[in-house]
């Protein structure tokens, strides 16, 4: 669709040379009946010259795209409406190029929030030197999460400050709601407990896209169809509360290194299971932490995440499969979200970890 309208595009912008043609008397031109002055003729020249940088950068997937284009779009339609009679049918085009620059411009506003808070955070996060997480460390930690930071390759390597994670998966409201496929990238910042999470995805054919922001405590979700149209938004008390147990589950799922936070506390030991408490803002959670005899996290399980959905706190796990090597580390590779029902268990999401990366320095 992209490759196929762009090349519409280059045509309109194409056609417009006929305007310029006409006024400097370059050819015969029979396609445009009235009279054009040459003033008019550099417009028409400068239409195509607009349209046509907006096809190659919206080809190219530059995200600016939009901004020649309304400069270019005006021109045309003002042009078009001076020779209606012979140029009329180049407002068809023009309403399709409205349509994707008024898209265009609510997903770039949208995400540019998302951006903003990221880099912020970043230029704070970047100003601390990291030191290198070795034995002494973990010392104090259950043996088997020891075992776990050990397998995932932790040690040696740099303190996490913050990390970058890429997902791909699908995702549902319910058990009625059909699966939307989604793309997401999201950063963590473990200083002032900081998680934003940005997702695109697809519904009934519509892009959907959504924003996750956890800081200082305080946690919203944003979902807008079109990335202009909120269907969905969350905040308050149970939102808090239930980014904390994800921002905790976070912690343990995709950056083992950060379990040594003091924020932390270890309850009890059970074999190869373990309970422990994560506090933030006034803010305590707690959850068990089941391990396999190798030493990998194979479930996070917490009573303390509420359920939107179902209107009230429900157990909450994230079964974790397929360990690989992702660049130093080795991570679960999928996972699940799935909500615990009395009579049933609900997965409402399926991930596919793609990247980790371990306090970046720029956003991208």
């Amino acid at each position: 669709m992209r490759t196929a309208f762009s090349i519409v595009l280059i045509l309109h912008a194409f056609i417009h040379l006929i305007g310029f043609v006409k006024a400097f008397d370059l050819a015969e031109v029979k396609q445009l009946n009235n009279l054009i002055s040459k003033p008019i003729g550099l417009l028409w020249m400068l239409a195509c010259i607009l349209l046509l940088t907006t096809a190659f950068m919206y080809l190219f997937k530059n995200n600016h795209w939009y901004l020649p284009g309304f400069a270019g779009l005006l021109i045309s339609q003002v042009l078009i409406l001076s020779q209606w009679h012979d140029a009329k049918f180049g407002t068809l085009v023009n309403l399709i190029l409205l349509l994707l620059i008024v898209l265009a411009y609510g997903v770039n506003n949208f995400y540019s929030q998302y951006k903003s808070d990221v880099t912020l955070n970043l230029n704070r996060v970047n100003k601390v030197n990291s030191t290198i997480l070795n034995e002494y460390d973990i010392q104090h930690l259950p043996d088997v999460v020891k075992k776990y930071i050990r397998l995932s390759g932790c040690i040696g390597q740099e303190k996490v400050t913050h990390f970058k994670v890429k997902f791909t998966g699908n995702i549902r409201a319910n058990e009625q709601s059909a699966w939307m496929p989604f793309t997401s990238t999201q950063y963590n910042f473990m200083q002032t407990p900081t998680r934003l999470f940005f997702l695109n995805a697809v519904m009934k054919h519509l892009p959907v896209a959504g924003y996750h922001r956890f800081i200082d405590g305080n946690a919203s979700m944003d979902i807008r169809l079109l990335s202009l149209f909120k269907v969905q938004y969350q905040a308050g008390g149970n939102m808090n509360q239930s980014e904390t147990v994800t921002f905790f589950n976070d912690m343990c799922c995709l950056a083992p290194a950060t379990l040594i936070d003091s924020r932390i506390q270890w309850l009890e030991v059970n074999g190869n299971d373990v309970c422990a408490s994560f506090t933030n803002q006034g803010i305590t959670i707690k959850a068990w932490l089941y391990f396999n005899d190798t030493g990998e996290l194979i479930n996070f399980i917490s009573r303390d995440r509420y359920s939107f959905d179902a209107g009230k706190m429900l157990p909450w796990s994230t079964p974790l499969h397929d360990y690989k090597q992702l660049g130093t580390h080795k991570l679960m590779s999928k996972a699940e979200t799935v909500y615990s029902y009395p009579d049933r268990q609900e997965c409402y999401g399926t991930f596919q970890l793609n990247s980790v990366e371990y306090n970046c320095v720029t956003f991208n």
